[in-house]
């Protein structure tokens, strides 16, 4: 009777779980399916009453308008431009830093890593002003470089946090291994740490490709001609001063959410593996 109830209160417990994700991911699902909807429909469907999310008159008419439109088309290049530079940079200087941290003992260590930590904390619109000015300053404004220096500033906290509890999990033996064998500690980061910390890697790298694209606050403040604006900016521009392209936008924000779903799902497994990996350890 015992093993009964409890095989029913388990039964219950999973099925009030099941229920209770499927709630979750429908709310969270809504609003994307939302969007997709609209995307397809003509810009005067989109606030008839009563709301519907099929519509009579499907068409890619919002679509070829993006993609037929070279300024646009160049929110997209800017866009891949900066993220991937910005990815590339902030895991090569994240895997120095945190090497160092990870495997050195050097004056300050603590302060420095209290800073690092620190820089999450700050809510990045009060920085905006500061940055505006030193952006200018070092004649950077409406640049690639400006943009990626600041977004950097932003991501590689977070990588050089991640990246020294990934390796804090790797044996300090390796490393004496390598110089046993004639090596330098260069040798051990190069040719042993970095290929065993792929997982912590791509994780690093997605997360921060992900904030990179969708960063809007310092891409609008730091940049004033179209030819260098992001997708968020270009998505934000079609907001007309009489009227909005609300399927455009939709469309627009369907296309730029394309790479970070693709990255996700081309690593996914390891995204999330080298997330617990440094989360459980550190």
């Amino acid at each position: 009777m015992t093993a009964t109830s409890a095989k029913g209160r388990r039964t219950l417990a999973k099925t009030g779980l099941i229920i209770g994700l499927t709630l979750g991911g429908l709310f969270a699902g809504l609003p994307v399916l939302w969007m997709l909807s609209t995307s397809f429909k003509a810009n005067g469907e989109v606030f008839q009453n009563p709301p519907r999310l099929t519509t009579e008159n499907f068409s890619f008419d919002a679509y070829t308008e993006i993609l037929g439109n070279g300024a646009q088309l160049r929110f997209f290049l800017n866009s891949y431009i900066v993220a991937i530079a910005v990815t590339l940079l902030t895991l090569l200087v994240a895997v120095l830093a945190s090497y160092a941290f990870s495997r050195f003992t050097f004056p300050f260590a603590k302060t420095i890593n209290a800073v690092i930590v620190s820089v999450q904390a700050v809510p990045p619109i009060t920085l905006v002003i500061p940055y505006f000015g030193l952006v200018v300053a070092l004649g950077l404004y409406n640049t690639y470089p400006g943009l990626i220096l600041t977004h950097m500033v932003f991501t590689l906290p977070y990588a050089i946090i991640m990246m020294t509890a990934y390796f804090n999990t790797l044996p300090k033996e390796l490393d004496e291994s390598v110089k046993v064998d004639g090596g330098n500690s260069w040798t051990a980061l190069w040719r042993i740490l970095v290929p065993i910390s792929v997982p912590g890697l791509i994780a690093v790298g997605v997360y921060t490709f992900m904030i990179s694209w969708n960063e809007y606050l310092f891409a609008l403040a730091l940049t004033r001609t179209d030819d260098m604006r992001t997708v968020p900016i270009g998505i934000q521009l079609l907001m007309g001063q009489h009227s909005y392209e609300w399927n455009q936008m939709m469309a627009m924000s369907i296309l730029g959410s394309i790479p970070v779903l693709v990255l996700f799902l081309i690593f996914q497994r390891r995204f999330i593996g080298g997330l617990t990996s440094g989360a459980v350890k550190a």
